[in-house]
Parts: structure tokens; sequence; C-alpha cells
């Protein structure tokens, strides 16, 4: 076995992470998040009407994506851009911000694809895209524009009585949601609030939708995390209720839906829309954003971008407020204590660990699961000796000395990888997490033995 893993101090770092404690409760997305916004934005105090003229621009430049934009500005340009899309693709890979910038482009006065010759950017603008310049897209950026509309699932509020004052609440917790995301444009994808897509929503989305255009030739409503519309926090008649818009679309507005999970979708919302594949970004591309924004530094962004999976999103979910830990970081180094523990010879070691998880509903233990997946392939590739493929590349040092010590089997992870499969399916039903947990270790212990075939 190589032993380029570096020097000894690393181990002795990661020896802090494994010691069997209890885990942290998550810190929520919204206070891990607020460093990332860079210097405080000024928050404008307006009487009335909007400021067109005003130079603030809240939504940061859109990243990667080009030959999605190329082929969806080529759509618009040739007036075949469907009515309704669905844009999909795994979390926080940048979905919502390409559906706004679509909605840009079609307000935008100044682009090419606007005028169907090829424009003249100005120092905001895309090549083939908006303007980023002229008035509608200023508006646009600042989450002002009135042929704009974006609509995200929120927690249910407290009700106030009355089915129109319940809308009204809906309402007013969208509105909260995007003076919020004025302020701070760049937040974690993860959450472990529960949001839901509520049935008032909809109805909201539906008046709007209906009420006509609000000053210029075309309207564009985003409606982000689709799937939410049947989660059990939500209502199967809200999809019905979005159906019917969808069938119908008033003339000369578009809709864009985003889902991480188009499967949960509604077949016959599926068959309404035009799904296109959202892909995930290459890591350098990740990496490079969160340096030129100011996020995090070098060394810190190569880190979170290879675990980021190709995400933004997820990548700013790693990094912590302060001295804690993002909320992604937490559930990182917890699968690492369950998979150091499913090492260990001693069964009070695993039971230790798995009594001592908090999961944060079903989502959160999906979570935990898929680190664990993480965690066992960078085993396997540290038994196998291709220590460049491991992605946890702060643990290659520990990884090493632990398939070293254990004598690990390059076999040995993906038979435990096996197991995590059927605790997956297991955790999408109504399970203990501290049992499933621990039968989970005790199966992977077995599969990590390298006697066993």
């Amino acid at each position: 076995m190589s032993s380029r893993a570096g020097p000894s101090a690393p181990g002795r770092w990661w020896e802090r992470w494994v010691a069997p404690t209890r885990p942290r409760a998550p810190t929520s997305s919204s206070s891990s998040a607020r460093r990332w916004q860079g210097e405080p934005r000024r928050r404008r105090t307006r009487s009335h009407g909007f400021d067109p003229e005003a130079t603030d621009v809240t939504l940061l430049p859109i990243a990667g994506h080009e030959e999605l934009r190329r082929a969806l500005a080529g759509a618009w340009r040739r007036k075949r851009l469907p009515p309704v899309l669905l844009l999909h693709g795994a979390p926080g890979v940048g979905k919502q911000r390409l559906g706004h910038w679509l909605g840009q482009l079609l307000v935008c006065t100044e682009s090419g694809a606007s005028s169907g010759s090829p424009g003249s950017p100005g120092d905001l603008g895309d090549p083939v895209g908006p303007c980023g310049s002229c008035r509608e897209c200023r508006l646009a950026l600042r989450l002002e524009h009135p042929d704009l509309h974006w609509y995200v699932p929120v927690p249910r509020p407290r009700t106030r009585g009355s089915r129109d004052k319940d809308d009204e609440a809906l309402e007013d917790a969208r509105r909260s949601w995007l003076e919020e995301a004025r302020v701070t444009p760049l937040r974690p994808t993860h959450s472990s609030e529960v949001r839901a897509l509520h049935l008032g929503t909809i109805r909201n989305f539906r008046k709007e939708a209906r009420r006509g255009r609000g000053t210029g030739p075309r309207r564009l409503f985003l409606l982000a995390d689709a799937e939410e519309l049947v989660a059990q926090e939500a209502s199967q008649e809200a999809a019905n209720a979005l159906l019917k818009l969808l069938e119908e679309p008033p003339e000369d507005t578009w809709f864009v839906l985003t889902s991480s999970e188009p499967g949960r979708l509604l077949p016959t919302i599926r068959s309404r829309s035009t799904a296109l594949h959202v892909p995930s970004l290459p890591a350098a591309q990740v990496r490079d954003f969160l340096v030129e924004q100011g996020v995090t530094e070098s060394a810190e962004a190569d880190r979170v971008s290879l675990l980021s999976g190709g995400s933004i999103g997820r990548a700013l979910g790693f990094l912590g407020d302060g001295n804690d830990d993002g909320p992604l970081e937490q559930t990182r180094k917890s699968a690492l204590r369950l998979v150091n523990a499913a090492l260990s010879s001693r069964d009070a070691d695993v039971y230790q660990e798995a009594l001592g998880f908090k999961a944060s509903g079903a989502r959160g233990l999906m979570e935990l699961l898929a680190f664990i997946e993480i965690w066992l392939r960078d085993l396997a590739a540290a038994a196998s000796g291709v220590e460049d493929v491991i992605r946890n590349r702060d643990a290659v040092a520990w990884l090493v000395r632990k398939a070293e010590e254990r004598q690990v089997d390059p076999s040995g992870p993906s038979r435990a990888l096996a197991a995590v499969e059927r605790a997956r399916e297991e955790a999408s039903g109504n399970v203990n997490p501290q049992l499933l947990l621990t039968g989970l270790m005790l199966d992977m212990r077995r599969a990590l033995r390298t006697s066993e075939p």
C-alpha cells in the first residue's frame, strides 16, 4: 500500500473528527449563508414606485450552462420557445437562476435575442442573452420586474381564519423570501426547514397569471422545486390547480418549472412541459465562482467544489459561519464517524454513534446515507491505491491509514455500498433512524471484513 498521504498532522486532526461524540445540531441555512454575500448590500428605502435608474444589482452573474443558454436564446429568437419548460437537475446547479435568466431575456429591450440580430451586451450582458444594462434588465436583476414572477416553496404560516387570509399569508411569506434574496443572493441549497408549494400558493400563482401583463409585452412565471406540489405538506389539489393553468397558458406568457426530482411530479404535468436537463457544473467552474465572488479562499474553494458534485448551492452548504460548520459539513462529519465506527471491532462504538444521531426528518437521513456512500467509495479508492479520485481531499491521509490498519480489501466497500442502498430503501418509509443506522453499521462492518467473500 502506498504511503503518499503526506505528514502525520492531518491524521491527528482527523482523529478529532472521528472521536465518538454526539454531533451538534445543524445551524440554520439562513444564518450560515449570511457571510456569502460579501459586503452587505445597500437596502433601498422607497416611498413609492420603482427606481429603474438605481445602479445596485442583487442577482449575481449566472455561472455556466453556456450551451443550454445558447439553445434557449436560439429558440426564443426563432419564436420556437415552448410555453412551458421543466428544468430538471441536481439541487443547487442553477436551475432557478437559469429560469430567471430566461425571463430577463424575454423582457430585455436591447439584447440580440430580443431584436432578432446579434446583440451588443452591456457591462453586465451576455453575448447570447439579455444585455444586463437596459431598464428592464436592471429591474429584473433587482427582482423587481412586474412581468417576472418567482414562486418558491415556503413554510406553512399560521392560519389567519379564512382561505383568503391564509392565501395572503402565503403571499407574504413569498415576498419575504424575495426580499431576503435581494439582500442575500447567495444561499446554500440545503435547508432543514419543511417547505412546500401549498394550495394557496398555487391559487395566488393562478390569480397572478390570469391578471394580465404588467408593463411589457411578455411575462414569465418561475415555479421553483415543483416536486413539492405533491409533498406531504402540500396537496394533490395544488398540482391539479396548476395543471389547469398549464393546459391553456395565457397569451405571451411563459412558465418555467424547476425540479430536482421530476419523477415526483404528476405525469400530466410532465406531459405538458418540455423537459430540459440542467447538468452539474465542472468542479473548476464551481471553484472559480466561489473565489471570484469572494465567498471563500482558494484552498477551501478547491475542497468544497470537489465535494459539491458540481453544485454551487451545495458547495455553500459546506461553508460555515464563524466557528460553526455549514450544515452539509456537519452531516459529512457525522457520516465519517459512522464509517469509522463500522471499521471498529468494538460493538460499543457502533451503538454509541448510531444512537447519538439526531436526524432532521427523512431528508436529513437520506443526506447522511449519501455521505456514507461517498466515504465508502473514497475508502475503496484508498484501498486500491488510487488516491487521486478521492473526493474528500482533506481526508486522504486518514483514509489511506485506515485502509492499511484494517487491511481493507477494495471489494469490501463495494459490499458495504449494497447495505447502504438497502438502508436507503428502508428510509423512504416510517423508520426509526437510530435503529436503521445500527443495522446498517453492523452490515457495513461485516462487509468490510476481508475474511468474508
